[in-house]
């Protein structure tokens, strides 16, 4: 098996790391330094996937791909691990998390076997670490998808509401302290930030009772109001207008004509 391209792609990214003639901005990197490119990379390729672009999704994952390739050179310039290590390191677990593909088909005929294994062989592999129900890992996460990820685990652990119907009274308690920290004669910020926090937190619990997942739902709304917001724009132009030269009152008009339009009611 041979990937003469991988290997020239590791090359050229070594050289940029190069402090002989490499790149001044690489070499200014560090693995903190590249976190938010990382991020930034991996929601690209994500929106790609969503829109099926396989154009896009080819070029924003390679730029995926070139974040980890950099840390990895990063690491071998500080002689702490390379590309090479970390495949080694994936490939011993990846072996050793699917023992019905390297060892016996029989130890998990479906997709819910394979999750209930994977499970057990987490638990076994982090046995004797003294390993909290909740470390920092639950906190990697974009906010909304920890809240998930958080109300997933004490669900397993039986620390949960029985059903959306009880969400719900959480999250109107909830919105119901956040008002009354609004309605404060002098309103303290960093109470209103933990409430509406409490708030919004809540709000991820109530998603994850109705089977959505809340990161999805925020995103979706994100793209609907970019998507209804275009429209208005456009509906504008078409009158000769320009968004920059109006109020709120007279872009709420267009604002309310972009969604009868949504609905083919326009």
């Amino acid at each position: 098996m041979s990937y003469p391209n991988f290997e020239k792609m590791v090359e050229v990214i070594s050289k940029l790391r190069d402090p002989d003639g490499g790149c001044p901005w690489d070499l200014k990197q560090t693995h903190k330094s590249l976190l938010k490119f990382l991020t930034e990379e991996s929601y690209e390729f994500i929106h790609a996937t969503e829109i099926e672009d396989y154009s896009a999704m080819e070029e924003e994952i390679g730029d995926v791909l070139l974040q980890v390739v950099l840390h990895c050179v990063i690491a071998k310039q500080n002689g702490k691990f390379d590309i090479e290590s970390v495949s080694k390191v994936l490939a011993e677990k990846m072996v050793r998390r699917h023992p019905h593909v390297f060892e016996d088909p029989k130890l998990a005929k479906d997709d819910a076997e394979v999750k209930a294994n994977w499970e057990k062989i987490k638990q076994k592999e982090s046995s004797g670490k003294n390993k909290k129900y909740f470390d920092e890992s639950y906190l990697h996460f974009p906010a909304l998808f920890s809240a998930n990820k958080i109300g997933q685990k004490t669900k397993k652990i039986n620390f949960d509401w029985e059903d959306a119907g009880q969400v719900i009274y959480k999250v109107e308690e909830e919105w119901q302290e956040l008002k009354e920290e609004l309605a404060a004669s002098k309103i303290n910020k960093e109470r209103v930030k933990e409430e509406l926090g409490d708030f919004l937190f809540s709000a991820a619990q109530l998603a994850r009772h109705l089977e959505i997942d809340p990161e999805n739902a925020l995103r979706e709304a994100n793209k609907k109001f970019i998507n209804r917001f275009n429209s208005m724009e456009e509906l504008i132009i078409e009158d000769s207008k320009q968004v920059s030269d109006m109020n709120q009152m007279e872009m709420d008009v267009y604002w309310n004509k972009a969604k009868k339009k949504e609905k083919g009611l326009l």
